[in-house]
């Protein structure tokens, strides 16, 4: 895993659950409509961001190495 992630999340399948800001309260927000937004692009890569994405009922948390672009969540393949 690398240092850093660039965290996204897809309003178009974001459902406000609201799980990702419980797990990781510092990394993401909602917004006035319920959808969740990450704190920063780039973060450092934590365990705390990384149970957020695979808690999503959704699927709707991307993150990838900010350095090289590859998939960290949801894996590929």
């Amino acid at each position: 895993m690398g240092d850093r992630w660039q965290v996204e999340v897809d309003r178009g399948v974001c459902i406000g659950s609201g799980l990702c800001v419980s797990t990781a309260p510092g990394d993401f927000r909602l917004d006035s409509a319920r959808q969740s937004h990450p704190v920063a692009g780039v973060t450092d890569a934590r365990e705390a961001v990384l149970a957020a994405a695979e808690g999503c009922p959704v699927e709707a948390i991307l993150i990838t190495e900010a350095d090289s672009g590859e998939s960290v969540f949801p894996p590929e393949g």
